[in-house]
Parts: structure tokens; sequence; C-alpha cells
């Protein structure tokens, strides 16, 4: 124990010289009660009551991809939270947007975000893209049993790959089956109708300032029909928060930039309700 415990400081060596470049199995060796699928829960019966995070979408163009996310958490049929932040920096080129148990999700988040760190530092670089995918992969996978009582935490990442040179979009199950995503994707309760919208809209071509007015359509359209997805809320100001990721590195749209982006699209509602039309051919 003596030898264990012996360093320069209060910390023991192990703790200064980890053999390992995941923080998460370094956690696993000295405190695994701290990792969100190690800990117990009461037996429950029925359905546990928690926030939940509701929609995220994302969407690439050339030169990057785009990360947004509405600001509503319910639990049940009721509002829980409506400025709630689900989308985060993972690290410089990637980010994190959140959809399932809102307490979960974003503690899953910050060890996410830990996990990165902690292998630039031992490694001395950083996990490459698919990596980084990989790595969020394991986090999900370790929480099945919280999802199995119905505590599902189910993300979406996105980032731009310095390797491919080109943005890239990774979707998750809540066993922590991975699939790459071409285009767009979208995840949470209102993605079915955020994905029909970006299926009609996207193109190949789109620029960065198309990209984000897409994705603001899109939470639109799923806060239409999806009523834990909230829309822009003009009087409390609260907008969708919406990420771009590019070679330069992550960078999260200011207020007056979201809430310029929102206010177009309202205007645009009040003569067309349902949006922008697609060709028909």
């Amino acid at each position: 124990m003596e030898a264990n415990t012996r360093s320069t400081g209060r910390l023991p060596a192990a703790f200064l010289t980890p053999g390992s470049s995941s923080f998460m199995d370094f956690l696993s060796d000295y405190q695994p009660d701290l990792l969100p699928g190690n800990k117990k829960l009461p037996p429950v019966q029925g359905a546990i009551e928690a926030p939940h995070g509701t929609t995220i979408v994302a969407v690439t163009f050339p030169g990057g991809v785009v990360l947004a996310g509405d600001r509503r958490a319910t639990m049940g049929n009721v509002i829980a939270q409506r400025d709630i932040e689900k989308v985060f920096p993972a690290d410089e080129y990637s980010a994190v947007g959140i959809a399932g148990t809102a307490g979960l999700a974003v503690e899953m988040v910050k060890l996410f975000q830990l996990e990165l760190e902690h292998f630039e530092k031992v490694e001395g670089a950083q996990l490459s893209l698919e990596g980084k995918a990989n790595r969020l992969s394991t986090m999900i996978r370790s929480n099945l049993g919280m999802a199995m009582q119905g505590l599902a935490v189910v993300p979406l990442f996105a980032g731009y790959d310095v390797d491919r040179e080109k943005g890239r979009i990774f979707s998750y199950d809540v066993t922590g089956g991975r699939s790459e995503e071409q285009g767009y994707a979208a995840t949470g309760s209102g993605s079915i109708f955020a994905r029909g919208a970006m299926k009609k809209l996207f193109r190949d071509d789109l620029s960065e300032a198309e990209a984000t007015t897409l994705v603001v359509q899109a939470l639109y359209d799923a806060a239409d029909d999806d009523s834990a997805t909230g829309g822009p809320d003009v009087a409390r100001r609260i907008y969708p928060i919406v990420t771009v990721i590019t070679e330069d590195g992550f960078r999260r749209l200011t207020e007056d930039e979201s809430s310029e982006i929102a206010r177009s699209v309202l205007e645009r509602r009040l003569q067309q309700p349902d949006g922008p039309r697609a060709a028909l051919l």
C-alpha cells in the first residue's frame, strides 16, 4: 500500500503514471463506482420519471458539419426545462448532442470529454475521429443496464475529420451500436419529423449558412409535430443551439446569430406554415 501511495504530493504514484490511455479504464481500476453504468439503482416498478432531452440534428456541408439541438426537456407530459443545453464540444474538432435521460447524458458527455483529454495527454496526440466515435460507443454500451431500466442515453456525434478533410456524423443505439450517417442525421423523439425535413432539403453543395438554416428548419418541423421538442421561443429569447465544426475547430453560434436564423425561419413560416417546398422532380 505504501508503494502504491508514494508520490511527490498527496496523489498515489499510479495516478501520476497511468498505464492506460483510456480514462474509463483508469477509473474502472481505481474508483469504478464513479462510472455511470456502475451506479446501483433501487428496484423499481413501472417507468421512471426523469427529465429527457429530445431532438438533435446534424448536417454535413463541404468543409464541415453542423450539429444543433432544441432547448426543451420533458418529464412525461410536462415541460421540465425550457432552456436545457444539449450540444457540447467533445474536443477541438468534435461535438456531442444528447437525447435521452438528461442527467445521465450530461454526465456521460463530461466523462467523454475527460476521456479524450486524458488520451491526448498520455499519448501526446489526438484520437482520430473514428477512434473518438468508437470510444463513445463503448461508453454507451457500459450504460446498457440503466437503459434497460428506462434510463437510456442516445447521443449524436459529429466532427471534422482532419485526415479526410470533411465533416462526419455518427449515430448510436442504446447498445452502443454505431453507424456513420451520410449527409444528415437526427436522434430523439422528434427525429422522424426532423429527418423527413432534412431529407427533402439537403444538398451536397450546401454552404455553411444554408446548413445552419436547414437544421433550424428541421427542428421547427420536429417541434411542429412532436410535443417534446421545443421550437424557437421569441418571448423568452430561447433559440436552438447551433454549432459548426470545420478545419478551424468547434464554434457555437452566438445568441444573436441563432436568433437571426430562427426569426427569419419564423417570418417565412407566417407565409408557408409547413415550411419550404421541395421540387417534385
